[in-house]
This record gives structure tokens, sequence and C-alpha cells, in this order.
């Protein structure tokens, strides 16, 4: 079995080729987004086995998907497909500012079909880490069953499990629905890794401190927050019940294209560096870095790097003042 399990939607992604509104554009060219996919992708680039589950439909974006994953070198064997629902896809614009205009396209997609039962046909022996996002739970009932099944077998097999919120608040019935069933599921896990502005709405707290505590006082290990254009920060209870704080500053960069997919680099940095047993700090620069790094490039994941661009960076480049 793969050294990380994660599951999630993933979607074709179609980016504008000339600016303005995406109701004038005219040309796209095709990419790959879906949060969980961005993850899996950053930790394969990297050397680590992953095993992806989802649903696609039996369409051309379903087979188009597939390939990419197997491109990645990301085990497909539970990527089931459906002729009853299609593929889920996106569009995004350009931008000057690096926030482009964006447009999801997942109602009662084959992922949002998804249900627990195919959680039965995973091997989660030999698996460390099971990573999960906020956004396969919010996209219909049985895929918010299907967050908790995973959760539940990666508990009886002694894995690690990460959790991002992933906040997207169209695909929730409420805001109320949103913060109460992700922070159930949050509660569920080892590690938890919002960001800050997340973490704000989640908690209701404004300091990142108590954003922490609040994970840690329901029985979270350790919570790991993006600062964004700060950098990050971790909180964790140690074995004698003490606490530990890390605070780690962002890498010097000006070029910002596109911020699209620099949380999920975040994350992906993490969770192999978790992989790796690298301390706390290390966890984090890894992160800073490789957020750092995709957001200067187009797309959700072109710009994840592999070992050698990871090394070069993060050696070449300098650490801003916090």
């Amino acid at each position: 079995m793969s050294e990380l399990i994660t599951a999630g939607e993933p979607m074709v992604l179609f980016i504008a080729d000339e600016q303005g509104a995406l109701s004038e554009v005219r040309h796209y060219t095709r990419h790959m987004a879906g949060a969980d996919v961005n993850v899996s992708v950053g930790v394969a680039r990297l050397g680590h086995s992953v095993t992806f589950l989802t649903q696609v439909g039996k369409d051309p974006f379903g087979k188009i998907i597939i390939d990419f994953l197997k491109q990645e070198s990301i085990d497909t064997a539970h990527v089931l497909t459906t002729s009853e629902w299609p593929s889920g896809f996106m569009l995004k614009g350009l931008s000057d500012n690096g926030r482009p205009e964006t447009a999801y396209f997942r109602k009662s997609s084959a992922t949002s079909k998804l249900t627990k039962d195919s959680v039965a046909a995973i091997d989660f022996s030999g698996a460390r880490i099971l990573h999960l996002g906020g956004i396969l739970a919010g996209l219909s009932e049985s895929a918010y069953q299907t967050t908790l099944a995973l959760i539940e077998k990666a508990r009886e097999n002694g894995l690690t499990i990460t959790f991002d919120p992933n906040l997207r608040p169209v695909i929730w019935k409420s805001e109320e629905e949103m913060i109460r069933r992700t922070n159930e599921i949050a509660c569920l896990c080892d590690v938890v890794a919002p960001n800050v502005k997340e973490g704000q709405i989640l908690t209701g707290e404004k300091e990142k401190e108590r954003m922490a505590d609040y994970y840690l006082e329901k029985g979270v290990k350790q919570v790991i927050i993006n600062l964004v254009d700060i950098g990050s920060y971790t909180k964790k209870k140690l074995p004698d019940g003490r606490y530990s704080e890390t605070l780690v500053p962002n890498f010097q960069t000006s070029k910002v294209v596109d911020r699209v997919g620099a949380g999920d680099g975040f994350v992906a940095g993490a969770v192999s560096a978790m992989l790796e047993n690298l301390s706390d700090r290390e966890v984090l620069l890894r992160g800073n870095a490789i957020g750092a790094i995709q957001m200067q490039n187009l797309g959700d994941n072109e710009g994840l790097p592999d070992r050698g661009r990871l090394d070069r960076f993060m050696h070449q480049t300098q650490l801003a003042a916090i």
C-alpha cells in the first residue's frame, strides 16, 4: 500500500488564454485542478507513494483525469468510474493580482455520488498518513459519510490523519452547516491545517494561538496554520502534557502569478515532510517553500516541484522578516 492515502474531487481545469471576464473569453488551455489532487501530486513529485480515492464519469474528462493521475505516478486502483454522473470541471481567468475569477461545474458530479462502500476495498496496511480536505465532505451527504468512513478505517489501522478544511461556502447548504461539519471532521483528526482566514471562520478566534487551542482542547494533536503573507505557525501537545510552538517566516519572493493552489502546495509540503519525520520547523519551511513556488506558476499544480527544484529554491531563497 502507498505511504499516503488521499480522497477528493479531481476536475479538468480550463484557464483563459486572454484577460477579461470568463463570459467573454473565447480560448482556454486545459489543465488539471482539485485541492486533494494538488496535494497528491505535490507529495508524489517528492518521491512518495500516493493512493487516490475518487469517482469520475465515463466521459472524456474522466479519461483525462485518470491519465493525468497515472502520469504523476499516483495509484488509480481506487478511481471509480460511472456512466450515470459526469466528471466535474472548472474555468479560471487570467488576473494581474494573482486572484483570478473562477467558475465551478461540479453539481451532481460523479465524485459527489461517491459512497462509503468504496472505502472497504482500500488496503490501509502499511500506509502512514490519510490526508483529507473539507471539500469532499461538502459535496453531498454520501460524500460526507465517505469521509467519516475513511477516518474510521484509518484510525483502525493506526494511520496519522491530517485535515485541511479547504472551505468552499458555495458547496454547502449554509455557512452554519459548513462550520459545524468541518469542525466535526477536524476533531476526529490528528493534525488540522487551516489557513488563517479559515481558522477565524471555524473557531471565531482572531489570534493564531487561540485558533490552535480551539482544536487542541478538543483532542487534536497538532494544529498547523498557514499565515499566508506572513509565514506559518504550529502548536502541538507533547507527551508530557506541555505544548510546543513554532513560527516560521515566508521565503522572499516578489513574483506572484497565481495564488490558486498555493495553499495546497503548502499542505503538500507539510504532509511530505511529516512522512519523512522532519522537525516542526522543517515541516513549516517546506510548506512555505512549495506554496511560494506554486504562486510563481500559472495553474493549480504545474509549479509543484520535484526534489531537486525544491532543494535549490530553499537553499537559494532567503527568509523574510516576520
